[in-house]
């Protein structure tokens, strides 16, 4: 069979062929995500205006909700190497949608390859089919010249001025990173190895301000092992020892150095369904999610005492006073590797 175009059949084609392309590329922002889908890695290493000259104000109405609700991942990192495949892994395997998840990330006194590592993965993630990539990755890097050897990591007399400078890197980090399209924060610590898919529905469906899992130890014999010990409620002796308390001393969880005489999540029972809710008074940041107006309204991570508290329990002690919600799910269950 033969086919062929007279004159006449030509020019309607080329008519048709640069309409076709004029709909395609007018249309074709419509039909792509939001802007930030970017396959490369985004290292701000100076500000950049983005306005032009002619877009010198815009609005934006905070007291109307999306129709969607987009997550900011926060993870400070340092020294993170062996711990980004499987971190990636698991954000990647959540059902929540890709597109409306960004990643960032503070580098901070790191001595190893983490941030040519996070190049690396981003590259992975985002030159896929656009459906399948992050909304955006995008990394900081402030040194604090913070120099802790791995075996003084969990020293109680080293806690309070780790925990300062933890405080700082993770204020660091919601300051640059935050934007006003995100509706939820999600503090996710790089060395957490196990968790369910579902967790971010899982965690919006509570309905809180700030709530969290119950994180336990990644152990190879499978036993119960308490991690995050810094979910918990205050007793009526944790308040009373208190009082006798200097203004700057700083509790910390999990040394037998001074016990606090507080209930821990970690001890509650676990038997009572993932939805079950109980009001903290401390938390943690293995993986806790943040309703995003929390941190715009003040509640951040202090680095000094605040009622005896520094960084993620301080910062539930804060939220607390401003009168939000804090709660945690015993039973809804995730792991920490076990690396110390």
């Amino acid at each position: 069979m033969s086919f062929s175009l007279n004159a006449k059949g030509n020019k309607k084609l080329v008519i048709f062929a640069v309409v076709f392309l004029i709909s395609f590329f007018y249309f074709m922002p419509t039909l792509t995500p939001h802007r930030g889908l970017s396959h490369k890695l985004q290292v701000p290493s100076s500000y950049q205006s983005s306005h032009s000259n002619d877009a010198q104000f815009t609005f934006k109405n905070l007291n109307e909700g999306p129709q969607q609700s987009k997550i900011l991942v926060l993870t400070p990192l340092k020294d993170a190497v062996p711990y980004l495949d499987r971190y990636f892994e698991l954000l990647d395997e959540t059902t929540y949608p890709n597109h409306l998840i960004s990643l960032a990330f503070l580098v901070s006194d790191t001595t190893d390859n983490t941030i040519e590592e996070l190049q690396r993965h981003a590259e992975t993630l985002q030159n896929r089919f656009w459906w399948n990539r992050f909304h955006d990755i995008r990394v900081f890097r402030k040194d604090f010249k913070f120099d802790l050897p791995n075996e003084q990591r969990h020293k109680y007399e080293m806690q309070p001025l780790r925990r300062s400078v933890m405080a700082r890197s993770r204020n660091y980090l919601l300051t640059s990173a935050l934007r006003d399209e995100f509706q939820y924060v999600a503090w996710v610590d790089v060395d957490v190895v196990k968790y369910p898919a579902t967790i971010f529905e899982d965690l919006i469906a509570a309905d809180e301000d700030v709530v969290v899992p119950n994180c336990l130890l990644d152990r190879q014999d499978g036993a119960f092992f308490a991690y995050d010990r810094n979910n918990w409620q205050e007793t009526q002796q944790s308040l009373e020892m208190q009082k006798d308390l200097d203004e700057d001393f700083v509790l910390l969880e999990g040394y037998y150095e001074f016990p606090t005489h507080r209930y821990l999540m970690v001890d509650m029972p676990t038997h009572l369904g993932k939805d079950h809710k109980v009001p903290l008074d401390g938390v943690g940041a293995t993986f806790t999610l943040v309703k995003a107006n929390v941190h715009r309204e003040g509640a951040n991570f202090p680095a000094y005492p605040f009622h005896h508290q520094v960084e993620t329990e301080g910062f539930a002690k804060m939220a607390k006073a401003m009168g939000f919600s804090v709660v945690g799910l015993p039973s809804y269950l995730i792991y920490h590797i076990e690396n110390h």
